[in-house]
């Protein structure tokens, strides 16, 4: 006790009078304040990619259970050390009335449930703590109850508290792996009665008729798309019932194949990564949000008992005595409720305007008349529909330095010339151990977003359109076939009949993939930067820029999201080509002033000799292994005549659609479905294409139940 004593007369006194009188109360409206931050921003983070949203979320979600919790522990301990008090317990009854207030807050926002996909595995936890935080509630109303009307009014928020709490504890447990797999395994199929039918057929044979087998073919039902607007929801959530189960790894049978291709062969690329759109933005609601109970019909039920109680204690509470209550707990007090309201009524709103909602409508057709108000509106934005950019040589060149406000800035310099000479190993100070920090800040300077084109899109769902039409199904090998095309990063295209570049060029997309990726990049900078001064030449800028962008993200994946490439040793890859590159702009920074005067430099190099020849292998920079496949590019030939621009840059865009599926189609589903609240990444949305085209590996079930019957002749 003394040495408690000792502690708290750090502070004067005064300052802690005021902090015991105020603690609860700020805790309180700091539990509110949270939430409302929740339910606002909970949504925004599906179709906003900026890391700044992304940490008020997380600050917001783990301080929101941390501060209610904390909030029930200091009721609790504040009304027990004044339970013998009368006088002063009726005085803090209005503070009791507030810990049911603090259940409906553990509950949490419709509109985020977990931040990860880790938060859906701790749903026991949640389940523990809601049976914990309940008891502290209710021990607080015992503590304090005197049968006066706020005692009385608490029961109703009581509820609405449990409800909210089971909600969330119910979506967290729905979404867990384990539970969002059961969910969808199929019955037990034990499939034809093999021995009664080899019964059968013996018999036939004993009996001295000439018996044969007939198979009869299984027939897959055909997914058929009604009028635009109205169908393209119910297609998109006719494909997600069938395609999440690609988020519980789970196999797809030949039908699911066959009903996907009979609509994506036949509709356009706008429809079809708009059909995309809409399944991942299910899928993001059922995985992140309460959707799997707001959107059933107990759910329904459960808002109304909720939203109900809570108006309902509002009104009685603006209608019972209160005047011995003091007015700064009475306005806390009023707070509440209204906060309580308008997260319900809120939730509505985001409810009633989600894609759900207008499925409904879209089924109903002659209940869609009554439901014409300005929030029924189809979301506009399920993604963030961009793509982040990050560029090798505009890193080594410092185009963009690292901006920082006050003393850092000064400091900046310094610390980025230490760091390059630690990259080039000629300093192994101090700063390697703050390397992180001066690495992060790095690549937020150099990262940059740029909206997914429509070219982009389009060249994609044609890349993967002609790819998919070229497996004819009646072939026995079509599952061969469609595991090599996913198989295929770049040397698919080199092989193809117009370009047959492979014998040039095949040795940059034979080794690891990561170290493709790098040379590409580099090359593909190189012919960007320094464009053919054939006058002859004709370009094309959609396939040049379009190619650009791909090869900047394929980087910014390879240095940003490894986890969502094959694994590798990439990152030591591109650490050793930057050193190298700043070494060599470093030696020849004379003559450079910017991009494309360095890219000129570079192919300036005499790389006749092998870099691995002169260099060894200690060393994994790719830097002039890309300069000479740049050349090699620049050189191609058909019939001892030059390469057009445009057949090159069509050929190089192609490399890069091909990279860009053969990523997607590596990368597994959990880091899949971590980006969706990350506002999405064009990789996922490629992935499910592929999938949706029959280019993927989980259809594992080719012919479906060998129905056969027995021929007697």
């Amino acid at each position: 006790m003394n040495r408690r004593r000792s502690v708290m007369e750090i502070f004067p006194q005064r300052v802690t009078k005021l902090w015991n009188e105020w603690e609860i109360r700020v805790l309180v409206l700091i539990s509110l304040l949270l939430q409302i931050v929740l339910i606002l921003l909970g949504n925004r983070r599906k179709y906003k990619p900026r890391n700044r949203i992304r940490v008020i979320l997380w600050l917001a979600y783990l301080g929101a259970d941390w501060i209610a919790a904390v909030c029930i522990g200091v009721l609790s301990n504040s009304l027990g050390d004044d339970c013998e008090n009368d006088s002063q317990k009726t005085k803090k009854i209005i503070w009791a009335f507030w810990a049911p207030f603090l259940l409906l807050h553990l509950g949490g926002p419709d509109t985020i449930t977990a931040y990860a996909m880790e938060d859906n595995e701790l749903w026991l936890r949640h389940l523990l703590g809601l049976l914990a935080q309940f008891g502290g509630a209710f021990y607080i109303s015992l503590l304090a109850w005197k049968g006066m009307a706020l005692n009385i009014l608490a029961i109703p928020i009581f509820v609405a508290g449990l409800i909210k709490y089971g909600e969330r504890t119910w979506a967290l447990r729905s979404a867990s792996s384990s539970h969002f797999r059961d969910a969808m395994l199929p019955r037990p199929d034990p499939g034809p009665n093999y021995a009664k039918f080899m019964d059968e057929y013996t018999s036939k044979k004993s009996e001295g008729f000439n018996a044969s087998f007939k198979p009869v073919v299984e027939h897959s039902a055909k997914v058929y798309c009604l009028d635009p607007d109205a169908s393209i929801l119910q297609v998109g959530y006719a494909f997600f019932n069938t395609f999440k189960r690609l988020f519980a790894d789970l196999i797809l049978t030949f039908q699911d194949r066959e009903n996907s291709q009979s609509f994506f062969h036949n509709t356009t690329w706008q429809k079809a990564f708009a059909v995309i759109e809409i399944e991942l933005g299910f899928m993001y609601d059922v995985l992140y949000t309460k959707a799997s109970v707001s959107y059933c019909r107990w759910g329904h039920l459960l808002r109304s008992v909720s939203l109900s109680f809570t108006v309902s204690t509002s009104v009685a509470f603006l209608l019972i005595h209160k005047h011995e209550h003091s007015t700064i707990d009475l306005i806390i007090t009023f707070l509440l409720l209204v906060g309580a309201i308008f997260l319900e009524i809120y939730a509505i709103i985001v409810l009633l305007s989600s894609d759900w909602t207008m499925l409904w409508i879209s089924k109903h057709k002659k209940a869609s008349s009554c439901f014409r108000l300005p929030i029924l509106q189809p979301a506009e934005k399920r993604w963030s529909n961009s793509m982040v950019q990050y560029n090798l040589l505009s890193l080594c060149l410092k185009e963009k330095p690292i901006k920082c406000v006050g003393p850092l800035q000064r400091l900046l310099p310094c610390i980025g010339e230490m760091w390059g000479k630690y990259r080039l190993g000629q300093d192994e100070g101090i700063l390697h151990r703050f390397s992180y920090l001066y690495e992060m800040l790095e690549e937020h300077s150099y990262k940059s977003y740029v909206t997914v084109s429509t070219d982009l899109k389009a060249l994609i769902f044609q890349h993967l359109l002609d790819k998919s039409k070229s497996v004819n199904m009646e072939q026995s090998d079509a599952n061969a076939i469609y595991k090599r095309l996913c198989a295929g990063r770049g040397d698919l295209v080199l092989q193809k009949e117009k370009y047959k570049c492979d014998i040039n060029l095949g040795w940059s997309v034979e080794e690891d993939f990561d170290r493709s990726i790098l040379l590409w990049h580099i090359a593909t900078d190189l012919l960007y930067c320094t464009k053919d001064r054939n006058p002859s030449s004709i370009e094309s800028p959609d396939r040049r820029a379009t190619s650009q962008f791909v090869s900047d993200y394929m980087l910014y994946l390879l240095v940003m999201r490894p986890f969502m490439l094959p694994d590798g040793i990439g990152q030591m890859r591109f650490q050793d080509s930057c050193a190298e590159a700043i070494r060599f702009f470093e030696d020849n920074k004379a003559g450079i002033d910017g991009r494309t005067e360095a890219c000129q430099k570079l192919l300036q190099v005499n790389t006749e000799v092998s870099p691995l020849k002169v260099k060894g292998d200690k060393s994994m920079s790719v830097l002039f292994d890309a300069v000479r496949l740049a050349k090699s590019l620049k050189s191609l030939k058909t019939d001892g005549e030059l390469w057009s621009n445009e057949k090159k840059w069509e050929m190089i865009c192609d490399v890069w659609m091909e990279m860009l599926c053969y990523a997607a189609s590596q990368c597994g589903w959990k880091e899949h479905a971590q980006q969706l609240r990350r506002g999405g990444e064009l990789l996922t949305h490629v992935w499910l294409l592929m999938a949706h085209f029959g280019i993927s590996e989980h259809f594992k079930i080719s012919q479906g139940h060998g129905r056969s019957s027995v021929v007697v002749t």
